[in-house]
């Protein structure tokens, strides 16, 4: 499969996923992850984070820019209609109700240092702290530079990349991060959305280097 076709592949909602019909809780093993825009953009990456909170390890959390942001991005880089955009946005406040934090604006005034196109972002993380969302709040960014991580800690966020937070994950819950690789992946495979690879090269594909070894090892020792 060329590259054109892979980058076609990934976010077409023509072959839509739905994770759950169920409702995230506000409690969750790992606390509320904010998914950046760009986080979002992988065609692996978005359908793994969502399993991961339908089986209630983290609560995902958005606002509408970040869902309008990943849509326009999405609809400049592949021939995806944007009806059909909406329609997963849809899907994905359907799956988890208690995600979106709606207009975060307010939030963003105590916000000095981190970039200001990024600052929606920081303040939805601060809604949620606000709103009482239970665990660690994390920033979930490829992004890292555009934050002040002493401004994030003073909001009581943290702030992570997803291959490292995924990586220091596997230590307490690998099996089930394990299965979630393999469901999103079969899931993938399954609606024509990829084509058969081995998993360790959709992985590094997506960046998730860390996460790549960390299943390899597994799989290695179950031998």
């Amino acid at each position: 499969m060329d590259d054109s076709k892979i980058a076609q592949s990934r976010d077409d909602p023509r072959h839509p996923q739905n994770p759950s019909n169920s409702t995230t809780p506000l409690t969750s093993q790992m606390g509320g992850l904010v998914l950046d825009a760009c986080v979002m953009m992988s065609g692996l990456l978005r359908p793994l984070l969502l399993n991961l909170a339908s089986i209630g390890l983290f609560v995902p959390l958005w606002n509408d820019k970040i869902g309008q942001e990943w849509m326009r991005n999405a609809s400049r880089l592949w021939p995806i209609g944007r009806e059909l955009l909406e329609a997963e946005w849809q899907k994905m406040q359907d799956s988890f109700p208690a995600a979106n934090m709606g207009d975060v604006k307010s939030f963003e005034d105590s916000l000095r240092h981190t970039d200001r196109k990024d600052k929606h972002v920081a303040a939805t993380g601060i809604a949620a702290v606000h709103r009482g969302i239970s665990g660690p709040i994390n920033i979930l960014t490829w992004n890292i530079k555009d934050f002040s991580r002493s401004e994030l800690r003073k909001q009581q966020l943290g702030l992570m990349d997803p291959d490292r937070l995924l990586t220091q994950w596997w230590l307490n819950h690998g099996s089930e991060i394990k299965d979630q690789i393999e469901r999103t992946i079969h899931e993938l495979i399954s609606s024509g959305r990829r084509q058969p690879e081995p998993v360790i090269d959709l992985l590094k594909r997506d960046r998730l280097f860390r996460l790549a070894a960390s299943y390899d090892r597994s799989v290695l020792a179950s031998m």
